[in-house]
């Protein structure tokens, strides 16, 4: 059975030239091509394709990335490979985190569409390796963040997670090396930037937010 293939493009010699690519594929079909996303959630929900070709600067005050955001509210299947001039530009980094499945750069669609669209169907995700370093360090910063968000230094957080541990405090002076006076001064350090009262609060927190496990 053929895949289904929606095309949102508002160059239109390009979306032509796709067209032209999609009908003439023996595993492709062309279900639509449109030169802007203003109707994009009826136009998928209607057609339901299998993958989605998305111009990431569209004109009608709705860009690629805006559609992305809206088919994803109520579509999470389809896969969406933006189409896109450069590909060092965070704008794809910005489409990726919306919830694109991948991108193809134009110059290379005559080449590479067929490749794009079978990797997604796969599972992959066709990207640069520049965007893809992008990706990478995006979710690393995010990690980062998320765990340090309550700006802990890194003796409070051993502290922390000697408190999940059930750990005395005459213990975590001996094993850290410290005063029980140092102690106590972290643990009290702790509960003001989590703003909790106890140990159970402050550990409780912790593991909801992902600060420690």
């Amino acid at each position: 059975m053929k895949a289904g293939v929606l095309i949102y493009e508002d160059n239109s010699q390009l979306r032509d030239s796709i067209e032209k690519l999609i009908t003439f594929s023996k595993e492709f079909l062309l279900l639509g091509s449109f030169p802007n996303v203003i109707d994009v959630e009826n136009q998928v929900a209607r057609v339901k394709p299998d993958v989605i070709l998305m111009d990431i600067d569209m004109p009608g005050g709705v860009n690629g990335i805006d559609a992305v955001q809206k088919i994803r509210v109520f579509n999470q299947d389809v896969q969406i490979i933006m189409l896109t001039v450069f590909d060092d530009n965070r704008i794809v980094l910005e489409a990726i985190a919306s919830g694109a499945s991948g991108y193809l750069l134009k110059k290379n669609i005559s080449e590479k569409l067929y490749d794009a669209i079978k990797e997604v169907l796969t599972g992959g995700a066709p990207m640069s390796p520049n965007v893809a370093r992008m990706v990478i360090a995006s979710m690393q910063k995010k990690r980062q963040n998320e765990e340090n968000i309550y700006q802990l230094t890194p003796r409070e957080k051993e502290i922390l997670v000697a408190l999940s541990e059930g750990v005395s405090y005459k213990a975590m002076a001996s094993q850290f090396f410290i005063s029980l006076d140092t102690v106590r001064s972290h643990i009290k350090n702790i509960y003001q930037k989590m703003q909790v009262h106890n140990q159970l609060e402050a550990v409780a927190r912790a593991r909801s937010s992902g600060v420690i496990n």
